[in-house]
């Protein structure tokens, strides 16, 4: 029961399940069904939200239509805007594997230009491998030359999703939801260091600690540990940028989504 106080304090917007599944992966032999009657019997209550409807969408980039299929198939990304203490804004670029959930990158700055993209997913396909595509919506951001001309040379497809449809990159749209609801919501950010050790905390946390719930309650990292490596061809090396080549200073701009 004390460990089960100390969970609920620590993580307030997690429901009972979530909280049964970090006991159990702690170790703890709990039976789900004990847990919901002591969360009951202590009154733990998570605050409902209410969420409007929305269609899945259909275009030939949703997710109904082109659905990941494995490790590294199709990864989505997009930004999240937030400010510290101060109203000084900032600016946060998420990429998720959308088959495994992991949170492959949660970077914040105060802005953030096209080069600064294209060093950031240059690093990332050295670590990680390239992925057969990226899904995102039409936003000034993503629809950069610099940007695009780079995904073509690292043979990455754009699965670019209809105009207005944010709910299309379901993915990218859960995760924010989760970030909104579990950091941003809950943690005043003094100024841009701060932000970034909250965001390096919080990703290690959503990859390696926090239950899944459509991981069967297993963090992505530890669900993605079980998977064999991707089909052959699937994560060809980014090609090497030439010395000279330069790219446009060009500020991302939001597009609300």
């Amino acid at each position: 029961m004390k460990r089960m106080h100390e969970l609920v304090r620590a993580n307030p917007r997690y429901g009972y399940r979530r909280i049964w599944a970090l006991l159990r992966l702690e170790g703890q032999r709990v039976n789900r069904k004990r847990i919901h009657r002591l969360w009951k019997q202590e009154h733990f209550k998570v605050p409902m939200k209410q969420h409007k409807k929305r269609h899945l969408g259909a275009s030939k980039n949703s997710i109904v239509r082109r659905r990941c299929e494995h490790k590294d198939h199709v990864w989505c990304w997009d930004f999240i805007h937030d400010s510290d203490e101060r109203g000084r804004a900032l600016k946060w670029l998420s990429i998720v594997d959308e088959f495994t959930r992991e949170c492959l990158t949660l970077e914040v700055e105060r802005s953030i230009t096209s080069p600064d993209v294209i060093d950031l997913l240059a690093e990332l396909f050295i670590i990680r491998g390239v992925p057969m595509h990226i899904r995102s919506d039409n936003g000034p951001e993503f629809i950069a030359n610099a940007i695009r001309s780079y995904l073509n040379r690292a043979n990455v497809g754009t699965l670019y999703i209809a105009p207005a449809s944010p709910w299309e990159n379901g993915y990218a749209e859960s995760f924010h939801g989760r970030v909104r609801d579990e950091l941003l919501n809950v943690e005043l950010f003094l100024d841009l260091p701060d932000a970034k050790a909250h965001a390096s905390r919080w990703k290690n946390q959503y990859n390696h600690r926090r239950p899944h719930s459509s991981l069967g309650y297993v963090p992505p990292a530890t669900f993605a540990a079980t998977l064999a490596g991707p089909p052959v061809g699937a994560a060809p090396l980014p090609p090497a940028q030439p010395a000279s080549t330069c790219y446009p200073v060009q500020t991302l701009i939001a597009t609300g989504t």
